[in-house]
């Protein structure tokens, strides 16, 4: 049974990604910067939990000795900081630490599993908002973390072993904490694209951008 590993898997969207994981039979942790909120969303789902706050590194080896091997990897947990970066740059420092640092890091500790297994799936949740195509809209650090997390998914295929894939996704639009009451998606919506690149994608897809399971430009 394949092990998932979901960072803010407690809710919105991540937890949906989750959801979706456990009834396809996946063997899943959540991580959760709360611990009490990772138990809680983990009985929910049915699941694991391990308590994982990205933006404290020096935690991460020892809540992925908890989580144990991980054959998927879904980096999902982000921040919306809207305030000028120049008026409030450590929310520029904030952005980067939790969606691109973080996510190299969890990224480097799950690879020597994958790489003794020959396989992995690596999924980084992104945004549109990241992307130059759509004119990197995203408010505040939210746009330049995220696009460095798509030029991270386009580029480090290749340094990483045959096997093991990675690839970004927009989950669009979704109503959750950070979303907003008026975004139009569900997280499950918001989540398809992520289960289908973890688990029924062609293995051969790597350093991509998806929306609704279909390649974007970046």
């Amino acid at each position: 049974m394949a092990r998932a590993l979901v960072t803010g898997g407690n809710r919105g969207i991540g937890f949906a990604i989750a959801q979706g994981l456990v009834a396809r039979g996946v063997d899943v942790v959540i991580g959760a910067r709360d611990a009490d909120e990772g138990q809680l969303a983990a009985q929910e789902l049915n699941c694991a939990s391990v308590t994982l706050d990205l933006e404290n590194p020096n935690g991460f080896e020892g809540a992925m000795d908890v989580a144990g091997p991980i054959d998927i990897l879904i980096n999902n947990a982000g921040v919306l900081i809207e305030d000028s970066m120049i008026t409030n740059p450590d929310g520029l420092r904030r952005s980067m630490q939790v969606m691109f640092h973080a996510p190299f890091d969890l990224i480097c500790l799950v690879l020597p599993h994958m790489t003794a297994q020959g396989q992995g799936r690596i999924i980084n949740v992104s945004s549109g908002w990241g992307a130059y195509e759509e004119g990197m809209e995203g408010p505040g650090g939210y746009g330049v973390a995220k696009a460095a997390l798509n030029a991270l998914s386009y580029a480090l295929p290749r340094d990483l072993p045959q096997g093991v894939q990675i690839n970004a996704m927009c989950p669009g639009w979704v109503h959750t904490r950070m979303g907003g009451q008026a975004a139009p998606r569900t997280p499950e919506q918001g989540a398809d694209t992520a289960i289908w690149l973890a688990l029924d994608a062609p293995a051969s897809l790597t350093g991509k951008f998806f929306r609704d399971r279909q390649e974007k430009p970046w």
